[in-house]
């Protein structure tokens, strides 16, 4: 399963609203982290001094440091989310083929 988390600057930040909607819209869960608290200072450090960005959201997929983005990105949402339905469709198609061998086997 993927997971998805979504660095955020608040309800204010459009872009992040916009991020969270397409991600609905698609069906892709996610989490949302507002940074702007003080207790979230590391969390903008590692964002910003480590990952480079600037601008909010920050995007990371799978919790996998080269799997992320900034900013209002349709293009990799949509592109996530036809990566997770593969993917689903293939751990279905796996499970469905081990019930039919069970099946099978149950027959004699």
């Amino acid at each position: 399963m993927t997971t998805v988390t979504v660095y955020s600057t608040g309800p204010a930040c459009i872009r992040c609203t916009l991020t969270c909607k397409r991600l609905d819209a698609v069906g892709i869960g996610h989490t949302v982290i507002d940074i702007t608290r003080d207790a979230d200072k590391a969390i903008r450090d590692f964002l910003t001094d480590e990952l480079g960005y600037s601008e909010a959201p920050v995007v990371i997929v799978d919790d996998e440091p080269e799997h992320h983005w900034s900013g209002f990105r349709p293009d990799l949402i949509d592109a996530l989310a036809v990566h997770a339905r593969r993917i689903a469709s293939e751990q279905l198609q796996v499970s469905s083929a081990g019930l039919t061998r069970k099946a099978s086997h149950v027959r004699r």
